[in-house]
């Protein structure tokens, strides 16, 4: 029986994952950035520019948004640590999408590189 991370290291090997340290590079050429992150992931801090398609609603966001329906559109996706990164670039492959790839690492490598982040404002009350 296959475990979660048995499935992680296949779509791993399926995908293209990009390095963190390459990831800025990437950051400037791909069309749409995808944290595949909870919402309440997100809200904690992402990467600018980036929208939320949480990991179980990826393929109905995609066949529901026109913008991104195009098979040829580049996208850069990115979670926590890069597994459900990988199996998202993975299942969009299988979608027939052709210009995906993983930041190998995820957000936490992101910021322990020194990555900038967005974080939601917290209201002020006085």
């Amino acid at each position: 029986m296959k475990t979660a991370h048995d499935l992680v290291l296949a779509a791993k090997a399926q995908c293209t994952e990009v390095a963190v340290e390459h990831a800025q590079d990437a950051l400037r050429s791909v069309e749409v950035i995808i944290d595949v992150r909870e919402a309440d992931e997100y809200a904690a801090g992402h990467l600018a520019g980036s929208i939320n398609i949480p990991r179980g609603l990826l393929e109905f966001k995609l066949s529901g948004t026109p913008e991104l329906e195009r098979r040829d559109i580049s996208a850069l996706l990115y979670c926590k640590t890069g597994g459900r990164s990988a199996l998202a670039a993975a299942t969009m492959q299988s979608m027939g999408y052709l210009h995906v790839v993983s930041m190998a690492g995820g957000y936490d490598a992101w910021v322990a590189g020194g990555g900038a982040v967005i974080k939601a404002s917290q209201p002020t009350f006085d």
